[in-house]
């Protein structure tokens, strides 16, 4: 059970980081960007509905996809603190994304090799897109740090307000560890060294330095969110809960 509730936090930190991602259809700076975005949000719905379909099945308890999607309580949701964080410009949005999936292309890589077939066959699609969304968030945090003033102190003021958050995605808690001894899934914190070289690089390229503060922010994985979460699942459960049972 351990397991599948590590299965089932991934799954929420590519929810929610891909409603925050879709919140910019229609606000992208350019059009170019907006089916840019809406890609990247498509890609991480979609490989949290894998997981989600998987923990259904694993759990046994006659839920759905979409009821675990859509119809949880706010503290039952176990996702990464950071990907909940609100979209204050467009600079935090790619500095947010970037941080991510930094961490989760090399972990899809390791989760290739999972003892679990369903977990393996995510990973093997899930690996390609978060080297895509690597790339192409990299870029755009190169292109902002690197270019005006203005654009330098929007991506400075990201990277200070997120770094904290980014010590949770090695975190290690019960069910991780549980999922890590069964071969099911990677082991998050021998991941650090990777994504902190993977940062450092792309950091010294948009002329940004590695902030110098504490990754002290944590709680998400046990449920404790912060303010912003509740908001989010307000529009993210929206019609699920007023038209229970909806389907298209």
């Amino acid at each position: 059970m351990k397991a599948t509730e590590a299965l089932l936090a991934l799954a929420d930190d590519h929810l929610i980081l891909g409603q925050r991602t879709a919140e910019w259809t229609g606000r992208s700076p350019s059009l170019e960007e907006e089916l840019a975005m809406a890609n990247l949000g498509l890609d991480l719905v979609g490989q949290a509905r894998g997981l989600y379909a998987h923990c259904a099945e694993l759990e046994g308890r006659g839920r759905s996809e979409d009821d675990l999607a859509f119809l949880r309580l706010e503290h039952e949701y176990l996702n990464l603190l950071l990907v909940e964080q609100p979209n204050e410009d467009f600079a935090h949005a790619q500095v947010k994304n970037f941080m991510f999936a930094a961490f989760m292309a090399p972990y899809w890589s390791a989760a290739k090799v999972s003892v679990d077939p369903v977990v393996a066959g995510i990973a093997g699609q899930a690996e390609k897109e978060s080297i895509h969304h690597r790339r192409y968030a990299a870029e755009w945090v190169v292109r902002l740090g690197d270019g005006t003033d203005e654009s330098h102190a929007r991506a400075l003021d990201a990277l200070d307000m997120l770094w904290p958050f980014c010590g949770e995605l090695f975190e290690m808690c019960p069910s991780d560890e549980d999922a890590s001894k069964q071969g099911i899934l990677p082991d998050r914190a021998q991941l650090r060294e990777p994504w902190m070289a993977t940062v450092t690089a792309v950091l010294e390229r948009a002329t940004l330095a590695v902030p110098e503060l504490p990754m002290h922010q944590t709680g998400g994985r046990g449920g404790r969110h912060t303010e912003h979460m509740g908001h989010l699942l307000a529009q993210l459960q929206y019609m699920q809960r007023t038209h229970p049972g909806a389907q298209w």
